[in-house]
């Protein structure tokens, strides 16, 4: 038996500190002990509550709504900003995977409850799985179960062995399991069968922070859970507000409304660097790309998709629109990501290189397109000056691209629904391999997101292998295999990787910027 994780039984310390129930409007702190993070998003909603449905706002819900509210049974240590973070244990004290390597054991930490003070234990794993992974169950629920595919799609069957032990099987090998189980949550039974349909409205989680109340496209409040298994958090409350627009964003950090702000506008951060505001960036697994519809002409043509790449000047981008908050994509992979090499750096900015390549597909005076692009949402920067920049690069060899808006929750919607927005040529979305199971969501053929209709057996085999490797550095290579074959065969035009740009207010404190779309609230404090 390959042993995964195995950790003492003992109970990590658990803080009893009172929560404080202060004003939900003023950013300046004051509430008893921690105080008060207000954060402004960059989403236009906040997210649903129900468990999986964070995802309806893309990384961003799952960080600060998915990830406070619940737990999984596995974690990603956030607690430093060096490397890229490490897998260990939450809900589950340790786990191991049988040497059939689809068998895995999940022994599960005592002593947990919800917020509601009922427990954590193996009929309550079950529950929440059976609702996300089996069809045959009545509690199955289809929508939540398609928000959270990006982390149960190797889930087969689970059962319980006893009261604090479950059994997961796989579909086949399925080496990451355990990385993909860190973002699914868990809720309580007693609640979601007291609730019904309002328990989105109600939620209970056994998460740092609990639910106080919710305006719907205005405010979602939490407040600190005093018996949280990891110690409770130092902040009284967390206020989360949606504020889709980078001026209004930066006006609300500038005025004490909020006192964390998502993505500024680049050209500001300057003057908040001046102004002792916490410009804070970092590298982590992310892509901003388009991804071509392979489907149709042009597109299909691998000359063309290549002659895109190459016409565009990434360099300018990231230094002179992003100011330093991204950095340019020349392959498939960015420096945080497994498996990346920079001898895979394939592209550069090569305009006349672009149009012999578009004369050669047959396409010498080029052609018209369009793309779909969000306005705003998580992991998408500032998309409207980005887009216009990279439509005067193709436009100047040729490819007139037209320009389609779309909120970023509809865009959402339709991607996980395999479908590329109004027919357009491509789709500009953010995306970031976190997994390798979301790197064959999107590559592998016929695969739920692939979207574009990209096919190459070759990488379907390299993975099919990563799901047979147990350790991160035999799938780093595997990956960077994969990422050689891909950035030539240009399935997406690869544009930049984010840096995950945010600002907090000088009176924020204890916050540490990881390698990672998700954050760990529980040692932040305001002044």
């Amino acid at each position: 038996m390959k042993t995964r994780w195995r950790v003492t039984a003992a109970l990590l310390g658990v803080a009893l500190v009172a929560a404080g129930c202060g004003s939900s409007g003023d950013a300046s702190g004051g509430d008893e002990d921690g105080g008060t993070l207000i954060v402004g998003m960059t989403a236009s909603n906040i997210p649903g509550l129900d468990t999986t449905q964070a995802q309806s706002e893309g990384g961003e819900g799952t960080r600060f709504v998915g990830l406070q509210l619940y737990d999984g049974l596995t974690r990603w240590d956030l607690s430093q900003g060096d490397t890229a973070p490490e897998l260990v244990p939450g809900l589950a004290e340790s786990w191991e995977v049988a040497d059939d390597h689809i068998t895995w054991t999940f022994h599960l930490r005592s002593g947990v409850v919800f917020h509601d003070g009922t427990p954590f234990d193996a009929d309550a794993a079950i529950y929440n799985l059976d609702r996300l992974t089996n069809e045959d169950s009545p509690l199955y629920d289809a929508e939540l179960a398609s928000q959270g595919g990006l982390s149960l799609s190797g889930i087969d069957t689970a059962s319980k062995v006893d009261d604090m032990t479950i059994q997961i099987v796989t579909k086949g090998e399925w080496a990451y399991l355990d990385e993909d189980l860190a973002t699914v949550p868990f809720g309580s039974p007693t609640a979601i069968e007291k609730e019904g349909a309002d328990f989105a409205n109600n939620p209970v989680g056994t998460g740092p922070f609990k639910f106080e109340s919710l305006t719907r496209g205005q405010e979602l409040v939490l407040v600190r859970n005093d018996n949280y298994y990891l110690g409770a958090p130092k902040l009284a409350k967390l206020i989360l507000r949606p504020i889709p627009e980078a001026t209004a964003r930066l006006a609300a950090l500038r005025s004490g409304e909020v006192n964390w702000i998502e993505v500024p506008s680049p050209d500001d951060v300057e003057s908040l660097t001046s102004a002792d505001f916490q410009v804070l960036t970092n590298s982590y697994p992310h892509n901003w790309p388009w991804l071509f519809d392979m489907k149709q002409a042009p597109w299909d043509n691998p000359l063309v998709r290549q002659a895109a790449n190459f016409a565009i000047d990434r360099a300018s981008l990231s230094d002179d629109i992003l100011q330093g908050t991204g950095e340019p994509a020349y392959q498939l992979l960015g420096s945080a990501d497994a498996g990346f090499d920079d001898a895979n750096d394939f592209y550069s900015y090569d305009p006349d290189k672009a149009k012999q390549l578009l004369a050669d597909a047959g396409y010498p005076n080029g052609f018209d397109t369009t793309l779909s692009y969000p306005t705003s949402g998580s992991g998408n920067m500032v998309p409207t000056p980005m887009n216009e920049a990279l439509q005067r690069d193709l436009a100047a060899v040729g490819i007139n691209v037209k320009l389609e808006p779309v909120e970023w929750a509809s865009m959402l919607t339709d991607f996980y629904a395999g479908k590329i927005p109004g027919g357009a040529g491509a789709i500009n979305i953010s995306l970031g391999f976190s997994s390798p199971a979301l790197v064959g969501l999107v590559f592998g053929s016929g695969a739920t997101f692939n979207v574009g209709g990209y096919s190459n057996p070759d990488v379907d085999a390299i993975l099919a292998k990563t799901k047979t490797e147990f350790t991160r550095e035999e799938r780093g290579q595997s990956l960077a295999e994969l990422a050689d074959i891909v950035t030539q065969d240009a399935p997406w035009l690869f544009v930049v990787h984010d840096l995950n740009a945010r600002v907090l207010a000088p009176n924020v404190k204890g916050f540490v910027m990881p390698k990672s779309w998700y954050v760990d609230l529980t040692s932040v404090s305001v002044d």
